[in-house]
């Protein structure tokens, strides 16, 4: 048996992107949430940690975030779903800006930082090299962001190296630079002659749908009217309607957007992944809870189609979130599970 997915979720805001500690954090994710996640259909979670959750400033573990690790991988066991452990967030990188949600990006202008990601793979390498390849994989980071694809090019090859030591057989998966959007994978230099990789991207096409209204969507949450999929996402109709400056806004994000148009996006990351002979994992994808459930349905549906015509595996954001499977309030299933998993 080989590391082999299919479709799975995110375990998000868990031991990532989340400043709850003790108990509030040991209820976000649950031997339940694995149980149920089986039954639904998934045969793979991806899990998200970060930095500030598994070390302390002075580079000491966590005990209990990597007692909490350790847990959710036996569940997963467990329940024979398989596990891939993402370094969500670095101290030295975060994803959402330039300048991050913790001091400006050093990751790849300081020496010192791409050798601290490197300690942080040796550790969880350590801790879990007994962890079977068939059950358990690594994702080197998410989303980078270097002004220059040479630059995490040149970093990614640090943790690599490190896991190379003394795991040969692991499976790694690396993503495209520029928060691992498809057009960056022309730039991705992927280390050669190793079968045991699977190529990373992520998918929110176009945002303006998949973030509508969302609070953190920069210019795009302005737009308050309705949108439509497929085809363009505001009717022409009402762009007539709106204020100068929302107007502007609608007419540079306002391309044609349907089924077909998901295809031909992810050719790059599909060429390059024959180039090379290895793997494709959409491992986020997913439109925000503030677009009308059939809306939701109709694009969830048409990208899963696409993926799964190109033999490209797929792990949705998130389990239980704002795209989440599963209501955050309530804890009931959303229109997602039906669009991916009915």
């Amino acid at each position: 048996m080989t590391f082999e997915i299919k479709q799975g979720t995110n375990i998000s805001h868990w031991l990532s992107q989340s400043e709850d500690r003790g108990e509030a954090r040991r209820e976000k994710f649950t031997k339940e949430d694995v149980v149920r996640l089986k039954a639904i259909g998934c045969d793979h979670l991806r899990l998200p940690i970060d930095e500030e959750q598994m070390w302390n400033e002075n580079g000491e573990r966590e005990p209990e975030a990597w007692q909490l690790l350790q847990q959710g991988l036996d569940w997963c066991r467990e329940s024979e779903l398989r596990a891939i452990v993402d370094l969500h967030i670095l101290r030295s990188h975060h994803f959402v800006e330039e300048d991050g949600a913790h001091g400006k990006n050093t990751l790849f202008t300081d020496p010192k930082e791409s050798d601290r990601l490197g300690q942080c793979w040796r550790e969880l390498s350590a801790a879990l090299i007994d962890r079977s390849n068939e059950w358990v994989a690594y994702e080197l980071m998410n989303e980078a962001i270097a002004d220059d694809p040479e630059d995490w090019n040149r970093v990614l090859k640090v943790p690599y190296k490190v896991i190379r030591e003394n795991e040969p057989e692991r499976l790694i998966a690396i993503g495209s630079n520029k928060w691992c959007q498809v057009q960056t994978f022309p730039n991705l230099k992927v280390p050669k002659n190793d079968p045991n990789i699977v190529l990373v991207f992520h998918f929110y096409n176009p945002m303006f749908i998949t973030h509508n209204q969302a609070g953190w969507a920069d210019k795009i949450k302005e737009y308050l009217g309705p949108i439509q999929y497929p085809g363009k996402p505001v009717p022409l109709e009402v762009i007539s309607t709106l204020s100068e400056r929302v107007r502007e806004i609608v007419e540079d994000n306002n391309q044609y957007y349907d089924a077909a148009t998901m295809a031909n996006a992810l050719l790059p990351a599909i060429d390059k992944a024959k180039e090379l002979n290895l793997s494709l994992w959409c491992n986020e994808f997913g439109v925000v809870n503030t677009v009308d459930d059939e809306i939701r349905r109709r694009w969830y549906r048409d990208f899963k189609l696409v993926l799964e015509t190109n033999n490209i595996c797929w792990s949705n954001w998130d389990f239980r979130g704002g795209f989440g499977l599963f209501d955050s309030a309530t804890n009931a299933e959303t229109v997602v599970v039906d669009a991916l998993f009915r």
